[in-house]
């Protein structure tokens, strides 16, 4: 492989990482205008709900929104908030260590909610389809 080879990859790589980074900036400013959610809290919302019991350890979701221990016990306790109120948490009653978080019924409605607009987000944003698609071929063509 040639220099050149190797920084048009390089190049398409940063462009790609840059239109994603983009995309989450748009779709957070929405869900934040809309639901006053971070990204990363749609997430959490997310995961819950894929669950059955609708709930999962903290260090799972952890692991799942990509935070570390100290920053998701601090975004569940703000979803906990009484002005949020869509998590709930539980201490598990076989092991005093394990913490669970759960979706509230008032979580799940924001959510769904927030889901119906990030659904729309994409639905509307063709150019953003339009242009991770044509990174990620010329991507897909170099490997």
């Amino acid at each position: 492989m040639n220099d050149n080879t190797n920084n048009e990859l390089l190049d398409n790589w940063l462009a790609l990482t840059s239109l994603q980074a983009n995309i989450n900036n748009e779709l957070e400013n929405v869900l934040q205008e809309k639901y006053s959610l971070t990204l990363k809290e749609f997430y959490v919302l997310y995961f819950l709900s894929q669950t059955s019991e609708k709930k999962l350890r903290l260090l799972q979701l952890q692991e799942m929104v990509g935070l570390s221990q100290s920053a998701i016990s601090r975004l569940v306790g703000r979803m906990e908030a009484k002005n949020c109120g869509a998590l709930q948490r539980h201490v598990c009653e076989d092991d005093r260590r394990g913490v669970y978080t759960c979706l509230t019924e008032l979580g799940e409605d924001k959510f769904k909610r927030a889901l119906a607009t990030f659904n729309e987000f994409f639905a509307q944003s063709t150019s953003l389809r339009d242009a991770l698609q044509q990174e990620l071929q010329s991507l897909n063509k170099k490997w």
